[in-house]
């Protein structure tokens, strides 16, 4: 079916470039098996990554250890994780069944919903781990000033704003299509690379140092310290599996988005995109795994909230 006349700046959008993919051209029927199965696949880990986070947000209210700036920032991650099981999956279930039937109109508009509610809750999450991270290195280098640099308002006016920008960006750009709002997530994920590098490479020099330090003095008043930094390192473990975690989960569609820049997507592109984005919506029920597995007061929280459904 032909389409209307874009502009520059639309040829050059990988979101509108899908949707052109999915929502203008005949998919090969042969395909539409594979579409049914990843829109009932996402149906599924819609569920479970509303489930998941939801239990997670539950344990964590529960959790006394963790600085609350820390709780605060897994929190926001986590709301994140929820947004996506609670609407951006559901929309891709939508979208793949409405390109399948053929329903263009409902397609597009289901299409344009979902690449933005998806570009807002992913850069969030990227934001919000590069957060994470820089709060490990200042908990790290601050000691014990550390309580009152970093504080919960300021905390809170971080994670505004890490929502509130990729909003406002995300909307300017399905509006206007401006060439400044195309090139903003390129930045944003620029950005967050070099400073996760930056910090955890900080991190690991800090210590190692400290480290040999240890050996140098072993003394029996270190007991405490050496604690702390079992947690510490626990702590700083979690947040390296959450990175690492969103960086495999995305790395496709990073990579096909790169392909579609100066390429025109054909009707065998739509199931590398389909599984794609499958693959970085998975991300949001792999979070609360690795939640449970590496925190282990959160783990013992989930498992009383669980016992507590069942008992009901």
């Amino acid at each position: 079916m032909a389409t209307a006349n874009v502009s520059e700046d639309e040829k050059s959008n990988y979101s509108k470039k899908v949707a052109d993919l999915f929502c203008s051209l005949d998919i090969p029927s042969a395909i539409y098996g594979q579409l049914t199965f990843l829109a009932v696949l996402n149906a599924f880990l819609s569920i479970t990554a509303f489930l998941g986070n939801f239990l997670f947000l539950v344990a964590l209210r529960k959790e006394s250890s963790l600085h609350p700036p820390s709780k605060l920032l897994l929190r926001s991650l986590a709301v994140t994780d929820l947004c996506v099981g609670l609407i951006s999956e559901p929309l891709l279930v939508i979208f793949l069944v409405t390109a399948v039937n053929e329903n263009w109109n409902n397609c597009r508009y289901v299409g344009v919903a979902l690449f933005v509610t998806g570009s807002i809750f992913a850069q969030a999450s990227l934001l919000t781990l590069t957060a994470v991270s820089v709060d490990r290195l200042l908990a790290l280098l601050l000691g014990l000033r550390y309580r009152q640099v970093v504080s919960l308002k300021r905390t809170c006016l971080v994670i505004i704003t890490f929502w509130a920008v990729p909003a406002v960006f995300s909307m300017m750009r399905l509006f206007w299509g401006s060439p400044i709002t195309s090139r903003f997530r390129v930045i944003v994920v620029s950005m967050c690379i070099v400073t996760t590098t930056f910090t955890y490479t900080k991190i690991f020099l800090t210590l190692r140092r400290h480290r040999s330090q240890v050996q140098d003095h072993v003394q029996q008043s270190n007991q405490a310290n050496q604690l702390n930094i079992a947690r510490y390192k626990k702590a700083v473990s979690t947040a390296l599996w959450l990175q690492f975690t969103l960086v495999i989960c995305y790395l496709p569609q990073v990579i096909l988005a790169t392909l579609f820049i100066n390429t025109k997507p054909s009707s065998s592109s739509i199931l590398a995109v389909s599984y794609a984005i499958t693959l970085a919506f998975l991300n949001s029920s792999l979070n609360p795994i690795l939640y449970c597995l590496k925190i282990d007061e959160v783990r013992q929280a989930v498992k009383d909230a669980i016992r507590q459904v069942l008992c009901c």
